[in-house]
């Protein structure tokens, strides 16, 4: 999947496109992985169920990852676009390529996140549980 946005923005799910350099420059210093090593991007990176990157020209400026048994849940995980592109509804974009566009999007979907909760709200997530755990129900299971 190639998805192109307005003002030259495009979003990949093909993980041979993501600029693991620039993810792990973002994510090193994010709260709910700072400190992961290069070499643990790159390999969650490949070993994601799905990716999905947020680019214009080169480099990645968005990201997220989808972890999935592929028939009872998946996890939404490492969400972000950088500060400077914030504002322009592409991480809501992001957000719903991969839960609503994606091939999980009938599965029951889990986010951990202490942020941004309205975003998540809005494809179906609830509030946050105690432990900053969100939940979004599955649509039509067999």
């Amino acid at each position: 999947m190639c998805r192109r946005l307005e003002g030259g923005f495009e979003l990949d799910d093909d993980p041979a496109r993501v600029d693991v350099d620039a993810v792990h420059a973002f994510l090193t210093d994010a709260y709910w992985a700072e400190g992961r090593t290069r070499e643990t991007v790159e390999r969650l990176v490949a070993g994601a169920t799905r990716v999905v990157a947020l680019s214009r020209g080169e480099g990645s400026i968005g990201f997220c990852r989808v972890e999935s048994d592929e028939v009872t849940f998946a996890l939404l995980l490492d969400v972000f676009v950088l500060p400077e592109h914030r504002g322009r509804g592409l991480g809501a974009e992001l957000v719903r390529e991969a839960v609503e566009r994606g091939p999980h999007a009938d599965l029951p979907w889990h986010l951990g996140t202490r942020d941004a909760h309205g975003l998540y709200e809005r494809f179906g997530f609830g509030p946050p549980d105690v432990q900053r755990q969100m939940f979004r129900p599955g649509t039509s299971r067999p």
